[in-house]
């Protein structure tokens, strides 16, 4: 640890977070692991039997897509039904010779082409019943067809307002009412370094069962092209939160911290990625959400503590979310956490040790009197020198 005075310095936090300016280096921005919004910026390639695994979870498949896309394969689920039955029926009703004798009993009345047994087959399907065309009892395969056709369009309907459903109540439509201040913060708290951002819901229906997590995630390149990604945890002192009001988590920085040695200077060189989430249960769905987002170091603001936003009144309290990202600057040492214990260790003033020379003065120490037992000894050494 070097000798000299301690630097003190805080840095200016603004709603889009700019780079962070040292005095010969400025940061580049880097490809991010996760993005702000907490999507993970990856692309997935050479997937063995991609198709087939989509296939396969066709719910999930459906429910990951665009809205567009969904609203495409649906119209064409249902088009396709009615084209194919609608084949069906014209088969039967060609077969049956209703095409060709229209004075004869037919298997299904008005249908004499095969426009007519498509909209023969939209009408059973929706149930739409305009009266002109109907079955008859005369093919009692027809009646398997109209049957079997009745199933389907109900498996189908069922599908479509599912997906829909899980659409609109997707995690990642509640997780944007969820946010997390647009920078960190490094500051002292209780006598010690710590690191700690913000997080509140916007709306009135709030969460339970909210729990805190962070990791500092750094990525190694190696010159044969391998890439090596490393995971750390982070301790957080109050995990478990309930989020009503927004909530600064804090992270003590401590000697379990992989952030220990870390000071401002190194800060600046770093490349590492710290990934924050909140996992928690929508109280008025009870789906479990989890929200996340990530911070470089030049989103990490060294010598700044997040403004009050919250005010108590006679009835409530107010929070004003004008204020969710602002920081004010305060006076930190530019130290890292190791350096800053040990500096506070040689600065904590020495007690004179205390010379007990009696059984006078040990009880006194005991009981808690050190006052008492220092002028114990002090006579009794007097007293023993004059001797």
């Amino acid at each position: 640890m070097s000798s000299r005075a301690p630097r003190y310095s805080g840095v200016r936090c603004s709603e889009d977070v700019p780079r962070l300016l040292t005095e010969d280096v400025c940061y580049t921005k880097r490809k991010r692991y996760v993005k702000k919004d907490g999507s993970c910026n990856m692309e997935v390639r050479n997937v063995p039997e991609k198709w087939l695994l989509w296939v396969t979870d066709i719910f999930n498949t459906l429910v990951e897509i665009r809205w567009r896309v969904m609203f495409l394969t649906f119209a064409l689920s249902y088009i396709l039904s009615w084209l194919f039955f609608g084949v069906v029926f014209w088969i039967i009703a060609l077969t049956h010779g209703d095409m060709k004798d229209p004075t004869t009993e037919p298997c299904m009345y008005e249908v004499r082409s095969f426009t007519a047994a498509f909209l023969f087959s939209l009408e059973t399907q929706t149930t739409i019943g305009y009266g002109f065309r109907g079955l008859s009892e005369n093919c009692m395969i027809a009646i398997i067809v109209v049957t079997i056709q009745d199933v389907i369009s109900v498996f189908i309907d069922t599908f479509v307002i599912g997906i829909a459903v899980a659409k609109m109540a997707s995690a990642r439509k509640r997780a944007q009412t969820v946010g997390f201040s647009n920078c960190a913060v490094v500051n002292l708290h209780d006598g010690h370094l710590c690191l700690s951002w913000r997080v509140g819901d916007f709306r009135r229906n709030h969460m339970v069962d909210g729990t805190a997590q962070a990791q500092l995630v750094q990525h190694t390149e190696h010159t044969t092209g391998k890439v090596d990604v490393s995971y750390k945890d982070l301790n957080i002192e109050e995990s478990n939160i309930i989020l009503a009001t927004p909530t600064t988590i804090v992270h003590k920085i401590d000697s379990s911290s992989p952030l220990y040695k870390v000071s401002l200077q190194d800060l600046r060189k770093e490349t590492f990625e710290l990934v924050v989430s909140l996992t928690y249960t929508d109280d008025s769905t009870g789906t479990l959400h989890q929200t996340r987002t990530s911070y470089t170091p030049d989103e990490i603001l060294w010598g700044q503590h997040f403004q009050e936003m919250i005010r108590v009144t006679r009835k409530n309290y107010r929070v004003d979310y004008a204020l969710f990202n602002h920081t004010v600057k305060i006076l930190v040492a530019e130290l890292s956490a190791e350096e800053y214990d040990l500096k506070k260790c040689t600065e904590q003033p020495k007690r004179k040790p205390l010379y007990i020379s009696s059984p006078t003065a040990a009880v006194e120490l005991v009981n808690g009197n050190s006052l008492e037992a220092e002028k114990a000894s002090t006579s009794i050494a007097i007293q023993g020198n004059k001797l």
